[in-house]
């Protein structure tokens, strides 16, 4: 026994037992937090990815290859920039967001692809109010050029 203990003449033995379900919920609810927060991140990532090659493959594949070749100078045919891209982030296996959208602008040898979706997280829908999805985007930018 303890000096202060003996003078107050109270036993705290199992205090801290006590304690023990308010800490283990914290961290289970910090765990959770965490799950969910990669689970966005890697959204994101995966958006950004795609954004990116399809900027890439819409800048080598949707030049105006009659200008290219009559002048030397590069343009892009918006139409076909667009089809590329599109197929492109539907390609690259994004079944598991939900709303994926690609827009696709074109000014002259530069494309701008923009992907937006919806992340599901696996841990806020059980709490009351919690959001099943967040809203994730992700832009990228190629330019046609000759090399």
């Amino acid at each position: 026994m303890g000096e202060a203990e003996r003078r107050s003449g109270v036993d705290q033995g199992g205090s801290v037992l006590v304690l023990m379900p308010a800490a283990v919920l914290v961290f289970l609810v910090l765990g959770a937090l965490a799950v969910d927060s990669a689970a966005v991140f890697l959204a994101q990532r995966q958006l950004a990815n795609a954004a990116s090659a399809a900027a890439n493959d819409a800048a080598t594949q949707a030049v105006d290859l009659d200008l290219f070749y009559a002048g030397g100078s590069v343009r892009l045919v918006p139409g076909d920039a667009q089809r590329v891209a599109v197929a492109t982030v539907r390609r690259l296996g994004l079944d598991h967001l939900s709303e994926v959208r690609p827009v696709v602008t074109v000014r002259g040898d530069v494309v701008e692809v923009t992907v937006t979706a919806r992340a599901h997280q696996i841990f806020a829908p059980a709490v009351p109010g919690g959001a099943d999805t967040v809203a994730v985007a992700a832009t990228a930018v190629a330019q046609g050029r000759r090399d």
